[in-house]
């Protein structure tokens, strides 16, 4: 079960007594944040607005939504990181699942009993990275936690942040991810080039995510060759909040026109592939804002991230792109 901590959010309300707010969080937490939205309203007698757009993390907050709405706090549900607040109305608020992983601990002691792992997780399961390290260890193994930087928290990864996996490198046989997520273990597993695996609680198993980020890596370096032969270039500058990479698309513009290269700047909120299809006259995009639109997602025409775009215009140079993605950040 998702636990919430509300009472941090009432102790705010309490003492910094607003006189509305903003609520919001991934998709699969606006069941529960919206019935927090109807507790503060009732406890507190103020306008508590849920903000049901998709909230992909932190670079995804929609703080200009709240001051539309003239929301005086933004509670930011389920995005756990080492900042408690981005600006002053921006509060972070965790939000933790309390499943159980001993079942399915066990399963892990039996393959790596022994080995050395990198155990990483996501926000929802941080509160227990430690306890499970505890048992593994107490079961012969070995178990790294990388440092956290920047907004990580030690052992804790983004879809576009690994620090704490590229951290242990070197020193171990295998990642273990905590959790369900496919998207955040596909990321470390084509970050670190390591055997990388699930320890699904939900539904009691063990399983290895490498071929599958094999795969996502494939398709993103067809799209890179596939880009080569692109005469003109369309460079799109993410709006949302935390993805305005506005500096690096414009770097991009000037790489490809040295290049020979025509290149459009386009700016979007949403880069999808219907939103595309009405821009005519481009061979090949780049954008800017998240790396895992790229990789994750299906398009007519090559759409590259940040890491392909520094390998497409390696090879335009006729210069080498191995390991292209294998870097700390993807941004």
């Amino acid at each position: 079960m998702i636990i919430i901590d509300e009472e941090k959010i009432f102790d705010i309300i309490e003492m910094r007594k607003p006189t509305s707010v903003a609520l919001n969080g991934p998709d699969g937490l606006l069941p529960k944040v919206q019935d927090l939205t109807l507790k503060i309203g009732k406890k507190y007698g103020i306008p508590a607005y849920l903000l049901a757009d998709t909230t992909w993390g932190t670079c995804d907050l929609n703080s200009n939504g709240a001051k539309t709405l003239n929301a005086e706090i933004l509670f930011n549900i389920g995005h756990t990181n080492s900042m408690e607040t981005f600006e002053k109305n921006v509060i972070m608020i965790d939000a933790f699942d309390d499943i159980s992983f001993d079942s399915v601990t066990k399963k892990c002691i039996k393959i790596f009993q022994g080995k050395t792992i990198s155990l990483i997780t996501d926000s929802q399961h941080l509160n227990q990275i430690e306890s499970i390290k505890k048992i593994l260890e107490e079961n012969d193994v070995n178990v790294k936690i990388g440092k956290g930087k920047g907004q990580l928290n030690d052992g804790q990864v983004f879809g576009c942040e690994f620090y704490p996996a590229t951290e242990t490198i070197d020193d171990v046989d295998a990642n273990v991810f905590l959790g369900q997520s496919n998207f955040h273990a596909a990321g470390v597993a084509m970050a670190t080039n390591k055997p990388t695996y699930i320890l699904d609680p939900y539904f009691n198993e063990i399983r290895e995510i490498t071929d599958f980020a094999r795969k996502l890596q494939k398709k993103a370096t067809l799209e890179i060759y596939k880009a080569v032969d692109a005469e003109t270039f369309g460079i799109i500058i993410g709006l949302k909040e935390g993805q305005i990479s506005k500096l690096t698309g414009l770097k991009f513009k000037r790489e490809l026109e040295g290049e020979g290269k025509s290149v459009h700047l386009i700016a979007l909120t949403d880069i999808t592939n219907e939103r595309l299809r009405n821009l005519k006259d481009i061979d090949a995009f780049i954008q800017v804002a998240c790396p895992r639109i790229s990789t994750d997602n299906k398009f007519d025409k090559p759409v590259l991230s940040t890491p392909q775009a520094v390998a497409l215009i390696k090879l335009l140079r006729k210069e080498k792109i191995e390991n292209y993605f294998q870097i700390k950040h993807w941004l």
